[in-house]
């Protein structure tokens, strides 16, 4: 869950980072452009000024010795010596009156031209473009020189940018630490609210498995997070409880009627046995009745043994399930060849992780099933295989086997085959194999096997479950 969560939130921020960077980015590249060009609205002011009073037409090359136009033509040579900027004042007619350096004139078009006419018309050039890291090494500012209300030249300096792009290129770059900064602090933040607000939903999650798979007394313990999430951890507490009472309960009265319906049953069977030396010999009604009486009794049994199992805990422990298997395999074998059936068994050494009582009674009752089954002059085959991270039983006969639809409802409480109502049982011996092989984290399926019979696949853990410690702290 927190790979799905952490990517929503780290676009969301990474929107509202860009959404407050890039505004302020263009306010630093504004701010220092507008610096610069108060700075040369000053300075063209400045030569506004000196040139005001020089004499209309003047030149520094016809008139050499007029003193204000020398010092206006010093002004901008000074001034391209120390800051490289281009300035030049301009009559009208594009004539030069003061140009530093020598070689700067109007050119006929481009942007000092665009400047230079805009300033004709009696006012300071606009505002150049946004000069930007990438382009523009040029910036043009332009003033007239007014004299009588009237424009008699034009100033106009042409700077160099490098230097300006330079200082909007580190704000940028501190703009943009400050940004991954905030971005890392952000991730930092949302990876602590995201796990501690889905630890208690991992903890519900485990919990949850738990008692799915049998473990009635696994509980949500306290985890912190928000609080709707601890309200729904006791919730959940107090729901778990309630169901673990209600099939407590069940057990209980199955149990218990099982027990107490078995001396009854004891009873009413001797009055029949006693019952049947009064009778003529021979007689088959008495004989059905105890039948259905023994038949009552063994469905006690098997209820009183499917209470126990479902309530049992298992004592699981590293097991050699392939031994184990064989030992089975060989307690069946005369009772499989009292039936005509041969029981053979490939079983190496395999370890597991089970309760070695409850599969072997799994076992005995899946192979018991088998050998039932299964006609004189057929087999049953039991193999032990190890795959991934489980160990598999597989029981295997050449029986009359289920159809689909059957095989859907097998393993059912009281649940036989209308075909197989004449075969002893009650029904219940695959009801107590699943029991058993759920207490100890086990499981049982059922198959088709070709050309016709069934497979029984008995499936346990090949390694003890990690600690629920380990479990908690994987990412969800």
């Amino acid at each position: 869950m927190r790979t799905r969560l952490l990517p929503l939130l780290i676009v969301l921020m990474a929107a509202v980072l860009l959404a407050l960077g890039i505004p302020l980015a263009v306010s630093v590249a504004a701010g220092q452009q507008q610096k610069v060009v108060v700075d040369r609205i000053d300075d063209t002011a400045r030569f506004a000024a000196l040139a005001q009073y020089v004499d209309t037409a003047a030149t520094i090359d016809r008139n050499p010795g007029d003193e204000r136009l020398e010092t206006l033509s010093h002004e901008l040579a000074s001034y391209y010596e120390v800051y490289g900027i281009r300035a030049g004042v301009f009559y009208r007619t594009d004539t030069p009156m003061a140009h530093a350096p020598a070689g700067f004139f109007l050119p006929r078009t481009g942007e000092v031209r665009a400047a230079f006419e805009e300033a004709l018309l009696s006012r300071r050039s606009h505002d150049p473009q946004q000069v930007w890291p990438w382009q523009r090494d040029r910036l043009v500012v332009a003033s007239p020189v007014i004299r009588d209300g009237d424009v008699v030249a034009v100033v106009v300096t042409d700077s160099p940018t490098g230097e300006m792009r330079s200082r909007i290129l580190r704000g940028w770059l501190v703009i943009g630490a400050g940004l991954v900064a905030a971005m890392l602090l952000a991730v930092g933040a949302a990876l602590r609210l995201t796990g501690w607000v889905l630890k208690p939903v991992r903890v519900l999650d485990a919990t949850t498995h738990d008692i799915a798979t049998g473990r009635l007394k696994s509980r949500v313990a306290a985890a912190g997070g928000p609080p709707e999430l601890q309200r729904l951890a006791k919730s959940f507490n107090e729901m778990a409880d309630h169901v673990e009472d209600v099939l407590e309960q069940q057990r209980a009265f199955v149990a218990d009627a099982s027990h107490q319906l078995r001396n009854p049953l004891a009873a009413l069977l001797l009055r029949i046995e006693l019952l049947k030396f009064e009778l003529p010999e021979g007689n088959t009604e008495i004989a059905s009745v105890q039948a259905e009486g023994k038949r009552l009794a063994q469905v006690l049994d098997d209820l009183l043994d499917l209470a126990l199992a479902e309530h049992a805990e298992a004592d699981m422990e590293t097991t050699d399930i392939g031994a184990l298997a064989a030992e089975r395999v060989a307690a069946w074998a005369p009772t499989a060849e009292a039936k005509g059936v041969r029981l053979v068994g490939d079983c190496p050494p395999t370890t597991g992780w089970a309760d070695p009582v409850t599969l072997s009674s799994a076992l005995d009752a899946v192979i018991d099933n088998a050998v039932k089954f299964t006609p004189a002059g057929e087999h049953v085959e039991v193999a032990v295989a190890a795959g991934g991270d489980t160990v598999t039983v597989v029981v295997t006969d050449n029986g009359p086997g289920l159809t689909d639809e059957e095989l859907t409802r097998v393993g059912d409480r009281f649940w036989r085959s209308g075909r197989h109502q004449n075969v002893k049982g009650s029904g219940l011996g695959l009801s107590i194999t699943r029991a058993l092989l759920a207490a100890g984290g086990g499981s049982i399926s059922y198959g088709h096997h070709e050309p016709h019979g069934l497979v029984v696949t008995v499936t346990v853990p090949r390694h003890a479950p990690q600690p629920a410690s380990t479990q908690d702290a994987a990412p969800a």
